[in-house]
């Protein structure tokens, strides 16, 4: 089993390596082609950060193991909020000036709660799933529009503006793009065998692996996306990261894996998990949306609950898998 932890290990690094050199190569590859700089971050950058999900959601589903793959997209949901946000608010308090985010935090809110009725009937089909990659495109279309009518008066515009390559040729940018593909690709099969082995030779669920170790793991590129832009004091950034890779986790993630592999819901994503995903979003919406027009601000004792929240979470788990 130490080997299987070291090729974990190793695929981890190898997914937030990936993950940042498609979203560099996809960045410049949309800048060279004329692309809106809010543009490239509200769709590329997030489905970037989202892509180690997608990727290890679809092998999970492909080696018949769709329920790790829930598990992952849920898990890495509950990680970004409660871990990276939680890390980086205690880091760097956050305010939140962005007009942009004032309309994607409802929207976040409401596909995580729309998200639930699908799981509602305990059973995952594929129709569920394209329907669910039918909110992805709806998705998609909203934010371009959101893209026009706030085109440079947004803060979030300089932020993203700021992050974009701009000196990279477009052979040098498509070239990036197609390595961190391959290997994230790569990365996450070793990923999914690995943690499939591991959970057998534990004794638990693929239900339980997906919500904590592979949740983790894939969330590592939106931590490292985070902390960079805190340092950077681009606090917009860090929760337009967060809100776009948890929409995406939910639409793309589920739905990929749902028209790969259809699956029965075990109860305790209902019951738990879904629980714990729904009130953080809800805390998020409550501390960052922008009632008052002054900004949204996440303290450091908010960022410190968050965290808290988490680790509390991760520790029932163990105790429930060590208890089955």
């Amino acid at each position: 089993m130490l080997f299987n932890v070291l090729l974990i290990l190793l695929g981890f690094l190898f997914l937030v390596w990936g993950a940042d050199r498609f979203v560099v190569g996809a960045s410049a590859t949309a800048n060279n082609l004329g692309v809106s700089p809010l543009l490239i971050g509200l769709t590329i950058v997030g489905f970037g950060t989202s892509a180690p999900e997608i990727l290890v959601s679809a092998n999970a589903a492909f080696n018949g193991h769709p329920t790790l793959a829930v598990g992952n997209a849920i898990g890495s949901n509950i990680a970004n909020i409660g871990l990276i946000l939680g890390i980086t608010a205690v880091i760097m308090p956050l305010t939140v000036r962005s007009r942009t985010l004032r309309r994607e935090l409802p929207v976040l809110l409401a596909v995580t709660l729309l998200t639930l009725l699908p799981f509602l009937n305990h059973q995952l089909d594929r129709l569920d799933g394209v329907l669910l990659l039918a909110g992805l495109g709806l998705m998609m279309y909203w934010l371009i529009k959101v893209e026009v009518r706030t085109r440079g008066t947004d803060p979030m515009y300089l932020e993203y503006e700021a992050e974009i390559p701009r000196n990279m040729s477009m052979r040098a940018a498509i070239a990036w793009l197609f390595i961190g593909l391959i290997v994230l690709v790569i990365a996450s099969h070793v990923l999914v065998i690995n943690a499939i082995e591991i959970a057998r030779a534990l004794g638990v669920s693929d239900l339980i692996i997906g919500l904590t170790i592979v949740a983790i793991g894939t969330s590592l590129p939106e931590l490292a996306a985070s902390l960079t832009a805190a340092v950077k004091k681009e606090y917009d950034l860090v929760l337009g990261n967060i809100i776009g890779s948890n929409m995406y986790n939910l639409l793309a993630v589920i739905g990929v894996a749902a028209v790969i592999q259809p699956t029965e819901i075990e109860p305790q994503i209902l019951t738990r998990d879904f629980v714990v995903m729904i009130g953080l979003t809800i805390f998020v919406f409550a501390t960052t949306f922008d009632f008052s027009g002054q900004g949204g601000r996440i303290t450091r004792w908010e960022g410190l609950l968050l965290l808290l929240v988490f680790v509390g979470y991760q520790m029932y788990l163990i105790r429930v898998s060590v208890l089955i």
